[in-house]
């Protein structure tokens, strides 16, 4: 008997992962791909200056969209991100994350939680579309959890979709180390 309840539960995990990951994964004809050049774009940030990505060539940048602040997935994410922000200035490259949420909300998890990178506010979803990475969840628009290694001359790198947020710092570094070593 436990077995089988064992195996019910397994299919509704599987179902539910699986369903999840429809729901979030990114849509490959809107999605822009390595060695294309990088949608260009100015978002105001957490402390109301404006970011244009522009302005940060001659750097790394990882761009990376999530869905929500102050969620679980997001914030472990955000940290992971913020415990290897210095190998990511060694490395010579800016990390910017980018949701739906307004800068108020922003300013309140950078605050909340202790982040001193930039976290992008697209309540307008433009930024987020050009980018592929807009999805439904329960009928509202948010960020698919999606990266974006761009290089210094403004090109798109390397993509991820629909990451692992406890382990995608350590992805991305990997991927920078290897793309530097180049």
């Amino acid at each position: 008997m436990n077995w089988m309840r064992i195996a019910i539960i397994a299919v509704l995990v599987v179902a539910v992962v699986g369903t999840a990951r429809v729901l979030f994964a990114a849509d490959d004809a809107s999605l822009p791909q390595a060695g294309q050049p990088a949608h260009d774009f100015t978002l105001p940030s957490q402390d109301g200056s404006g970011v244009h990505l522009a302005d940060l060539r001659g750097k790394w940048v990882v761009l990376y969209f999530y869905p929500k602040d102050m969620t679980s997935g997001c914030t472990l994410e955000a940290h992971n991100f913020q415990r290897d922000l210095s190998k990511y200035d060694q490395a010579n490259a800016v990390i910017l994350g980018v949701s739906v949420d307004s800068v108020d909300s922003h300013k309140q998890f950078c605050t909340k939680d202790s982040l001193t990178f930039k976290l992008l506010a697209d309540p307008d979803k433009k930024v987020v579309d050009e980018y592929g990475s807009i999805g439904n969840y329960g009928g509202m628009k948010i960020a698919k959890r999606n990266t974006f290694l761009i290089d210094p001359k403004g090109n798109i790198a390397k993509v991820w979709t629909g990451v692992n947020p406890s382990t995608h710092s350590e992805e991305v570094l990997a991927t920078l180390k290897e793309l530097q070593a180049q």
